[in-house]
């Protein structure tokens, strides 16, 4: 890319580079850095809404902080872009969450600048509490800056890392990006005023030479101390205490956060608090491109896209998130009973039109998962039925809340499994690998693995209907591929009939099982597809069916290979002293699967149709 035409942004490599710019090249660059973005990420995809809201917040903290000794952790990681741009990767971004190129979250590995790993939210207020307490520890005087919001706050770890940082009197600095998607305006007139007051670069101005007027005269220390005593008690009577400031933080704000001057000002002043400190800036989620200043919710997470109408290059109107939430308002048209709950993923979980027509039913509780998972059983104890639906990395931090508050009771809650196996560019913290080893570990719980849209429907009858207890009905991410059938039911469904290899699979992965059987079918091998419904039921009868007539297995399946159905099926093969000429696992194996299309990782694990063609033709050849 030719970045001669970002003036300012064409100079910035490293923090460094921002700390020598005065304001008018601040701003200046903040606005060459949003169009960077823009250009970008419409021919990469990823997140545009946050990055573009949180621009002059990270420019701010590039210049006043000495990264990477003071130490500066992004929540959620998809604000992080500016970051990386500031810190060496900008002109890696042409190839960011692609397969050999930089991630769209924070890895460590990646760059010293990426203090902790980054991909779930809540989660960097417990990070910097540590560190702090740990240079502190360590005898150094190094700063610690957590960045947190986009939503990050409705989640219960927030809190709890606030209350113990408060307590702390550690000076943590925690700024609030709030860009109003999950926390509600301010209300009250004398809030409002008080607000506008401090928004204005003149305010720190003033303060700060009324301070220093103060203290050159006598008893100057006992003057400003007074002042601050009555300014605190005015606003404990007239403003009420913030919730920080309850938890034992200093409050700065809410401030702009659009405004490079003013988040330079404020963040000075947090830094010479020396003591625990929240700054709010309010800031606008998508500035700087009309489309996503209009629909920022639309462009939290964008495919490749037309930059002069904002129109996805590739638009697929209709997937596994949208089936599921297409049935599920059939399903609740006709019982009252059927209800449902997001953690603040309305849209991406396909909600969008139960939210629109069953409003009383739909409950999205933010991001707090574990709050979803037990809110859940309290309503199926009424008599509702609650589905619950949630990507599956999400879902791994229910996992206490599945087994205390739902398993035991054997409470009848559906999870809707959104985006189970692998997903893509977001990488190793996005993948839904664990959703089977997780939940098969769990009793009374119920797994339905469907295959395509019409399966996706029937499963979720029978989750509803079929079933007393929990039911996990899991689908991938996207669209159905070339299996468009409806086979589905509690026995395995024999997808093609064959003599001399079995091939047992499930879910999506069933169409790299079929592209397996034709490339085998073109060598003369006659390949037995044998493709699981139920992962709890009782499937072990049809495969050792199958096993008598070809004497050879391959598991094919998209999870983490301790756990997978795959073990389950070995371990009952040799309880029956059933002997093979061939055996092969196919799974992710033992560790995180990198970012990248999901065709380019299948090729790198050996899960695409083509490489299980290859093992399967060397286990009859040779087997």
């Amino acid at each position: 890319m030719d970045l001669s035409k970002y003036g300012v942004l064409d100079k910035i490599n490293m923090p460094e580079d921002v700390k020598k710019l005065n304001n008018n090249e601040l701003k200046e660059l903040c606005g060459e850095i949003r169009n960077f973005l823009i250009e970008n990420v419409s021919k990469t995809g990823g997140h545009l809404a946050a990055n573009l809201g949180i621009v002059e917040i990270s420019v701010a903290v590039a210049k006043l902080f000495d990264m990477p000794a003071d130490k500066v952790v992004y929540d959620v990681g998809h604000q992080c872009y500016v970051h990386k741009i500031l810190t060496g990767r900008k002109n890696e971004m042409a190839h960011i969450r692609s397969l050999e190129g930089i991630s769209g979250f924070l890895r460590p590995e990646e760059s010293e600048y990426d203090v902790v790993v980054s991909g779930h939210a809540s989660t960097s207020i417990s990070s910097g509490i540590g560190l702090l307490r740990g240079e502190t520890l360590m005898g150094r005087k190094n700063k610690v800056v957590c960045i947190i919001g986009d939503g990050a706050m409705t989640g219960g770890m927030a809190y709890e890392a606030l209350n113990d940082a408060g307590q702390s009197k550690e000076p943590l600095i925690v700024i609030y990006n709030d860009n109003e998607m999950s926390i509600g305006k301010n209300v009250g007139a004398l809030t409002r005023k008080m607000s506008h007051l401090r928004l204005k670069p003149s305010y720190f101005k003033i303060k700060k030479r009324c301070k220093a007027i103060a203290y050159k005269l006598p008893a100057g220390e006992k003057i400003v101390n007074g002042i601050r005593a009555v300014k605190d008690k005015f606003k404990q009577v007239v403003l009420k205490e913030s919730i920080f400031e309850i938890l034992g933080f200093d409050y700065l704000g809410p401030c702009d956060g659009n405004n490079i001057e003013t988040v330079i000002n404020t963040l000075s002043e947090a830094i010479s608090k020396n003591k625990p400190v929240v700054v709010h800036f309010k800031t606008q989620k998508g500035k700087g491109y009309k489309p996503s200043e209009e629909r920022p919710e639309k462009y939290h997470g964008v495919s490749p896209f037309d930059v002069d109408t904002g129109k996805a290059l590739k638009y697929k109107n209709h997937n596994f998130s949208t089936a599921f939430g297409n049935q599920l308002c059939d399903l609740a048209s006709k019982d009252k009973r059927i209800c449902a709950i997001t953690a603040a993923m309305t849209e991406g979980t396909g909600l969008i039109r139960f939210a629109e027509e069953y409003p009383e039913r739909c409950f999205d509780v933010g991001i707090a998962e574990e709050h979803g998972v037990t809110m859940a059983a309290a309503l199926a104890k009424t008599g509702m039925i609650p589905f619950f639906a949630i990507y599956a990395t999400f879902l791994q931090r229910g996992y206490d809340q599945l087994i205390h508050d739902v398993s035991i009771a054997k409470l009848h809650v559906v999870f809707g499994v959104d985006r189970a196996g692998i997903t893509g560019e977001d990488g190793e913290t996005h993948h839904g690998t664990f959703d089977i080893p997780q939940l098969m570990t769990i009793p009374n719980m119920e797994i339905l693995s469907p295959s395509s849209y019409d399966e996706l429907d029937e499963a979720m009858k029978l989750a509803a209907y079929y079933f007393d207890g929990p039911v996990a009905v899991r689908y991938p991410r996207g669209v159905q591929k070339a299996y468009k059938e409806n086979k589905f039911s509690l026995n395995p469904t024999i997808v093609r009939e064959g003599k001399d290899v079995t091939i047992v699979t499930y879910g999506i992965m069933v169409n790299e099982a079929i592209k397996a059987s034709e490339i085998l079918a073109e060598k003369s091998i006659d390949t037995e597809i044998v493709k699981l419904n139920h992962l709890t039921g009782d499937f072990i009868p049809e495969i050792i069916k199958s096993l008598e007539k070809t004497k050879r297995l391959i598991v094919l399946e998209e999870c983490f290979e301790s756990g997978c159905i795959g073990n389950k099926i070995l371990a009952e093969l040799y309880k029956k002293n059933i002997n093979l000429d061939f055996v092969r696992l196919l799974n992710i194996g033992g560790d995180y699967v990198k970012h990248g299309k999901a065709e380019q990782l299948y090729k790198m694990l050996s899960l695409d149709g083509e490489s299980v063609a290859q093992i399967a033709e060397n286990g009859v050849r040779n087997g």
